[in-house]
């Protein structure tokens, strides 16, 4: 009994310590969250002014872009799948992982080639594992991306774009993200983000009823277009990074709190069968005793006969 008895309690110290650590893991990612919120709110607007002044510029012009044409055969197309540098966050990175994987194979199913192009280690890790290829990579900054990091995502992705497929580009891009909802909600989506889809954005943007205003550009639109491309690119990866920088630590805080619930109650457990061992121990070293006791008291008695 007594050796169970230190099991017990060498079990609970080392739940004890893990409960320490979960629980400031927790409070890490939640203090984490709050900035993440904020720095979403702050980049939406940016990114949902610019899709507006694209959409403008695509239908107030006749003119062939990639950022607003579609083609008419499209041969290859370019996934970036944003993921996180680290673990610890439940079902974070395979939901994202999982839904990069089903956009693949569908755009697999409808002849294109794909090309990924992967942010995060996680997901660099799960491909690289399957010896899947990958386009190009970046990791080391998925819990507080910059706009720097954006653009660095951004040039190969828009490289791309503008080449022919015959020289390697590709005729459209794809981004898989998680979305933030709230602090209990995120949600892995796929986007297109190239070419744009001006009249489901032109919905969206425009009030019910309003008529849009004709425009004259100069140089040209397609100058204007040449210049809004990437700008419009980095603003959509950089909201995408905020967003899945967000939902990761709501995942991590909510995976934190999961676990440190987790070991209050097996600390609870493991505390009550210490006590059940201990007191199956006292009981037995009463029972010896008790019986000494009436052993020796018969063998006096005998004795003395």
């Amino acid at each position: 009994m007594g050796a169970q008895l230190r099991v017990y309690k060498r079990r609970i110290r080392s739940v004890t310590a893990t409960k320490k650590i979960t629980k400031a893991m927790e409070m890490i990612a939640a203090s984490r969250v709050i900035k993440a919120q904020r720095k979403v709110a702050a980049s939406a607007p940016y990114a949902k002014e610019l899709t507006r002044a694209v959409t403008a510029v695509g239908t107030g012009s006749n003119t062939k872009h990639p950022l607003t044409t579609q083609a008419e055969t499209v041969r290859r197309s370019a996934v970036l799948l944003l993921t996180s540098d680290r673990g610890l966050a439940g079902a974070f990175n395979s939901n994202a992982i999982k839904a990069a994987e089903q956009l693949t194979a569908r755009l697999e199913r409808a002849g294109q080639e794909v090309d990924v192009y992967i942010v995060g280690r996680r997901g660099v890790a799960h491909y690289n594992f399957r010896e899947r290829k990958i386009s190009e990579s970046w990791t080391g900054f998925t819990d507080e991306p910059t706009y720097a990091d954006a653009k660095k995502v951004a040039g190969p992705l828009i490289e791309a774009i503008e080449k022919d497929t015959a020289e390697g580009g590709v005729d459209e891009l794809h981004i898989v993200f998680t979305e933030f909802v709230s602090m209990m909600t995120q949600t892995a989506l796929d986007d297109r983000l190239l070419p744009l889809s001006l009249e489901e954005v032109a919905k969206e943007a425009a009030p019910k009823g309003e008529i849009l205003p004709l425009y004259d550009f100069e140089p040209s639109a397609e100058d204007v277009l040449d210049a809004l491309l990437p700008r419009y690119v980095e603003s959509r990866i950089y909201n995408a990074l905020l967003q899945s920088a967000a939902s990761k630590h709501a995942a991590t805080r909510r995976a934190m709190k999961s676990a440190t619930d987790n070991a209050g109650e097996l600390i609870t457990t493991l505390s009550r069968l210490a006590n059940a061992a201990r007191q199956a121990e006292i009981t037995q070293e009463i029972s010896e005793i008790v019986g000494g006791s009436a052993a020796l008291a018969d063998a006096t008695a005998g004795s003395d006969r």
